[in-house]
């Protein structure tokens, strides 16, 4: 059976119960924000891997990590905090992926994840993203930025969401343009009446940015899991997070071009 080039098909590892979890999108973003976000969170809340996405659109790689082969994109599962008193889920989800999903797979990927989502009747879905804001000071190269002095603004797809969450909490983002698949996420929960939450930290976009991604991190944990995180840790492994990711990257580019000029070179006789 032939498979169209922009399917996108989820597969279950490990069926676990997920009803009313939070649903976090962790594909690259500016600054890598939100794969730093789901990767922290994974490492630090010990979620395990219950399933896959595939598409014939991914990369064809396999990233090994202590030894083990891993998907290009992953679906983990946790608590947040099992002994939790306060009303409400502690269940957390993360699609986890450390490559950008080509433009045309952007799409079918953004409603794949909802429909899962709904499918499993979880609460609602977060994006975490870098939103780069002109005449910001840089982070690397100069002076540091103040993480007191750095923003996090909020975007929901639905009025309930915007008030209870958004609109307390962060600075209301209400100009702008959201890309990729956190926009799709945002107009699709927006369609079907499905609350979907985009936080943005100010964040460079010619590399990493830890800072920008502890900053959210610290965003979502305060408005969405209250776990005790202790900031220092959490910057710190933001930061290891960030060279991780960006030598992931480094090396899949650097494999790429080497496989690109091997198909084009001519052959060679003897």
């Amino acid at each position: 059976m032939t498979v169209p080039p922009d399917s996108v098909r989820i597969f279950e590892v490990k069926r676990v119960d997920v009803e009313g979890a939070i649903v976090l999108d962790g594909f690259p973003s500016v600054g890598l924000v939100s794969s730093i976000v789901a990767n922290y969170l994974v490492d630090t809340l010990q979620m395990e891997q219950i399933g896959i996405v595939d598409s014939p659109q991914f990369p064809t790689v396999s990233l090994v990590r202590n030894g083990l082969p891993q998907h290009p994109v992953r679906i983990y599962a946790g608590r947040a905090s099992p002994d939790r008193a306060d009303h409400g889920s502690d269940k957390i989800v993360a699609f986890v992926s450390e490559f950008h999903p080509a433009p045309t797979i952007i799409q079918p990927l953004a409603t794949a994840i909802l429909d899962w989502a709904q499918e499993q009747r979880c609460s609602l879905l977060v994006s975490p993203e870098g939103l780069v804001v002109e005449g910001s000071p840089p982070s690397r190269g100069g002076k540091a930025r103040s993480l007191n002095a750095m923003k996090v603004y909020g975007v929901a797809s639905t009025r309930k969401a915007r008030e209870l969450y958004i609109e307390p909490n962060t600075v209301p983002f209400l100009e702008g343009v959201i890309t990729g698949i956190a926009g799709v996420l945002l107009n699709e929960g927006r369609r079907r009446g499905f609350d979907v939450l985009t936080f943005l930290a100010e964040a460079q976009a010619d590399y990493p940015d830890a800072r920008a991604a502890a900053k959210v991190i610290e965003t979502i944990n305060r408005i969405l899991l209250r776990t005790p995180l202790d900031p220092v840790p959490l910057y710190a492994e933001a930061e290891r997070i960030e060279q991780q990711l960006l030598t992931i990257q480094r090396r899949t580019a650097e494999r790429h071009r080497a496989e690109a000029q091997a198909q084009t070179s001519p052959p060679m006789y003897r």
